[in-house]
Order: structure tokens, then C-alpha cells, then sequence
């Protein structure tokens, strides 16, 4: 079946095509420090400097140990081993906002303080932390070489305290060619795609526009900047970061953006981001 996929990929054309090519190719031990969630702050940091960081409070090998810990009013606990995942607290949740039962916890949840005990952390975390991310028909391997932990950081609010937009860079060889922009997560989501000289692109990943439109942001600069000296040493990585007030925060590093399935509507999209993208033929 590799074998088969490997013929299958040999000319990538589309973006989707080159993710498939390198998910299959390339085996540095870079694209496993991008997927660890721990293990990538410091690459980060031997780049841009601890300062665009968020502040880790705990890295947990067992998850029991989040049931006694004391923690601030507003945190986020997430999986050191996949992607898609997060428990974010803060009193700016919604009311009625409640933690998933543990077996069906790999997925995002916004809630209050008070709807965030312990134990019912820790559960999720058990969950996290006994799964295998990136299993499947792709098979994200590197993500099945990061040591599994339960990480705890800072919350990283808005101007009003709200979770911040995401703004995804996409940086082809050491160039950053798109932006992403999610707004709304835990509400009405919106997705906007912009070039880096802010340019909106008319292509619908699966969410509506945001309306009004998204404005430039100030920092809009230093953003592509960064986003550009993390992803210097690949082909291809999309870069997330956060837009906060007073600073710039790195969020996490793509290497294979929904596993080469990313929805492009119109269809034109899917070779016009990977027009910007040449493989090599083998990664060293």
C-alpha cells in the first residue's frame, strides 16, 4: 500500500497533492519537532526569542495530576501529540458551556471556571494521551514519534478577554504567499483568505466570510516577518500565530494542513496554493 501511494504522488500538482507527497517523503527529524508541542518551543525560541511564547504553567507525563493542581481563572490544557484539540477556560465562555464526556473529548471546548474541575480534566486528558493522532489513511507519522503529555499554558485573550482570531500563514520556501484568518470558533466561525499584502482572496475553505470584513492588522508586517524566519528551513509549513495586544504569539506549526484534504472552493485554489510550492524529490 505505501508503495501504491508513493506511485500515486510521484507528480503533485495541487496543494492537497504536495502535503500527500511530503506526508510520504519527508522523514526529517524537523517534521517531528514541528508536530510536538513542546519539543517545537524551542525552536521557536532559537529564532524569535521566548517573548512570542505563551507562558507553559505545567507538562504533564501522567494527566491524573491535573485533578489536584491550583489553577488561574483563565488556562488552556491541550495534548503535546495532535492537533484539533484544546480545553480552553476563561469567564468569558458561554454559560452553557460544558466539558465533552472524556470519550468524546478529542475536539475544542470553551468554558467557564466553574465547569473545569479536575477530575473531569484529568479524565480527557487520559483519553488524550492513550490515542494515537494521525493514525488512518494518511498517517501523519511524525506525530506517532512525539513523547504523549498534557500540557497547560497561559490563555491568550482578546482586547475584551474573548479567544483571539487565528491567523495562518502559509510560507512556501521561506515565502509567505497566504493568510487564513478564523474568527468565531466557539460562535458564528468565519474564515477569510487574504494574499500577505492583505488582498482578500475569493476561495471558501468551509466557513462564510467574515462580515464586515476583516480588517488589516497594524502588525500585519511583523506577523508574515516571523512567520517567514519559523518556516526558513522547509518547503512548505503553515505557521499559526495570535495578534494579541502589546504582542505577537506563536500558536503552532503545520506541516501537513488537514492531512492533505483541505476543502478549496473553487476547486482553481487547490493549484493556484500549490503553484507556489516545488517538492524536492527527496528531503535530506
Amino acid at each position: 500500500m505505501r508503495w501504491w501511494r508513493l506511485w500515486r504522488t510521484r507528480r503533485p500538482r495541487t496543494f492537497n497533492e504536495k502535503v500527500r507527497y511530503k506526508m510520504l517523503r519527508d522523514h526529517r527529524a524537523l517534521m517531528v519537532t514541528f508536530a510536538d508541542k513542546v519539543a517545537v518551543r524551542d525552536h521557536v525560541a532559537a529564532i524569535a526569542g521566548d517573548g512570542v511564547l505563551p507562558r507553559v504553567l505545567h507538562v504533564l507525563e501522567d494527566p491524573a495530576a491535573l485533578a489536584p493542581l491550583r489553577l488561574p481563572t483563565a488556562y488552556v490544557v491541550k495534548p503535546s501529540h495532535g492537533s484539533g484539540v484544546a480545553v480552553i477556560v476563561s469567564p468569558t465562555a458561554p454559560a452553557e458551556a460544558r466539558l465533552p464526556p472524556p470519550e468524546h473529548g478529542w475536539a475544542y471546548s470553551h468554558v467557564r471556571p466553574e465547569h473545569a474541575p479536575g477530575d473531569h480534566l484529568a479524565a480527557l486528558g487520559h483519553v488524550w494521551l492513550s490515542q494515537l493522532y494521525g493514525q488512518g489513511p494518511n498517517r501523519e507519522w511524525a506525530y506517532g514519534h512525539v513523547p504523549r503529555r498534557v500540557v497547560v499554558e497561559e490563555f491568550l485573550g482578546g482586547p475584551g478577554g474573548e479567544v483571539p482570531d487565528d491567523y495562518k500563514f502559509f510560507v512556501f520556501h521561506g515565502t509567505c504567499r497566504y493568510v487564513q484568518v478564523d474568527r468565531g470558533r466557539f460562535g458564528t466561525r468565519t474564515q477569510d483568505f487574504f494574499t500577505a499584502g492583505w488582498e482578500h482572496v475569493p476561495l471558501s475553505g468551509g466557513h462564510p466570510w467574515a462580515t464586515p470584513p476583516v480588517s488589516r492588522p497594524d502588525r500585519l508586517d511583523e506577523m508574515v516577518d516571523l512567520a517567514q524566519r519559523l518556516g526558513q528551513d522547509t518547503d512548505f509549513v503553515r505557521v499559526d500565530l495570535y495578534d494579541l495586544p502589546g504582542r505577537i504569539v506563536f500558536g503552532e506549526m503545520s506541516s501537513l494542513p488537514a492531512g492533505g484534504d483541505s476543502p478549496f472552493e473553487p476547486e482553481s485554489f487547490n493549484s493556484e496554493f500549490g503553484s507556489h510550492w516545488t517538492p524536492p524529490r527527496r528531503y535530506v
